[in-house]
């Protein structure tokens, strides 16, 4: 038989999110209705002006050929072109902007560009499982860095963590706004990290999938910083801001030597997207500012609904200000404080999917990742079983 020796396979850890996976599956099948808000996959559809550009593009032939793994020019040039509308950030499309198939692929592919056996990458903890298993896959090693909720706090864990490992870090990587955690970054924040970037010459990576989805405030992008360019690049995606997560379209922008590190890569590894997704994807960013609006409400009020109604259950959590998450601390009146252990049980008790803490990363264990993919009604139906099962101190089934 031949060698079943598959290193990178080895050093991937089983995944924790299928053990909920398998649960839920399970329980449909017995026609059980689950309330799913385990998986950040959006319920809303993408807005039509853009399926219709997707239909038009795809009716026509000579779309149906091998794109550009890079990405066509016009995507690339409205990415820029939004860059500078959001941001005040100027891109050169050429160099500075690679399309990705999704900012995972994008996340991926760079880490294998650039990461190998003897580097070492700094990686929040918690954090987004493909942020930690990329270098993994890559053969890096990680060095996680606790992530407290106070950006001050966590800024002096990634100049320790920097200090105290070995060998010295070559990439240091956040996510703002975090996923699961949905804590924010200020851009006081941004300039004192790529000072220190600059000082240890250390690469640096923001993703910021969720930029569009800020309740309060503008978003920050790493790239404001002047001279952040000079190591720093950032992976945006349109999954989330116009409801496209099946249609995989992200980006990574910023500094030409990694934007062209990872354009080289993939050039050996893919053809791109398919066209006419890409030129569906261009009219997003060039006509969708004005479709943002609504969809940030939507999750503003389902944020508002999910968050008031644990609180008035006893279930203490914070608001998030960023997000299509709630980063909830699992209640002392639980039976349970182990994530996965307390996530099984509220799918067999109350018929409710989150994702366990853990499957971000130890010191996500205690808590559990709570998405607003459902409607305010599915939600408030949620609650309603959360706290039937749970019964908290001073409530009446």
């Amino acid at each position: 038989m031949p060698s079943t020796d598959f290193d990178r396979i080895k050093r991937l850890p089983p995944y924790i999110f299928g053990v909920i996976n398998e649960k839920k599956y399970a329980l449909r099948r017995q026609n059980i209705d689950i309330i799913d808000l385990a998986m950040g996959n959006p319920d809303l559809p993408t807005p039509k002006f853009i399926v219709n550009k997707l239909t038009e593009a795809a009716g026509k032939g000579k779309n149906h050929r091998y794109s550009i793994s890079k990405g066509i020019f016009k995507l690339r040039e409205a990415l820029a072109d939004w860059y500078l509308r959001r941001f005040n950030v100027e891109l050169d499309p050429n160099n500075e902007i690679v399309t990705t198939i999704g900012s995972k692929e994008g996340l991926a592919h760079l880490m294998f560009a650039t990461m190998d056996r003897g580097d070492t990458v700094l990686v929040p903890n918690p954090t987004y499982p493909i942020h930690t298993y990329a270098a993994v896959i890559a053969g890096a090693q990680v060095h996680h860095v606790p992530m407290p909720e106070n950006e001050n706090d966590f800024m002096a864990n990634i100049k320790k963590s920097f200090e105290t490992t070995w060998p010295k870090p070559k990439m240091i990587l956040t996510c703002f706004p975090s996923n699961p955690t949905a804590y924010v970054a200020s851009l006081d924040f941004f300039t004192e990290l790529v000072a220190f970037a600059k000082s240890k010459d250390v690469w640096l990576i923001n993703d910021q999938a969720y930029a569009e989805l800020t309740f309060e405030g503008d978003p920050v992008s790493i790239l404001q910083v002047p001279g952040a360019k000079d190591i720093a690049v950032e992976f945006y995606t349109l999954s989330k801001t116009y409801n496209m997560a099946g249609w995989r379209v992200g980006f990574g922008a910023g500094n030409p030597t990694l934007v062209g590190a990872l354009t080289k890569i993939k050039s050996y590894l893919d053809y791109g997207m398919f066209q006419p997704i890409q030129i569906a994807a261009t009219v997003a960013l060039n006509e969708g500012d004005a479709y943002i609006p609504a969809i940030r409400e939507t999750y503003r009020k389902r944020r508002d609904v999910l968050v008031d109604g644990m609180l008035k259950m006893g279930w203490e959590v914070s608001r998030p200000s960023a997000s299509m998450f709630v980063w909830a601390k699992i209640p002392d009146f639980a039976p349970t404080q182990s994530s996965v252990e307390f996530s099984s049980l509220a799918l067999e008790n109350a018929h409710v999917a989150f994702s366990p803490g853990l499957g971000f990363g130890s010191n996500g264990e205690g808590y559990v990742r709570i998405a607003l993919v459902e409607n305010e009604l599915r939600i408030k139906q949620a609650l309603r079983g959360m706290k039937q099962w749970l019964n908290p101190p001073g409530s009446h089934k």
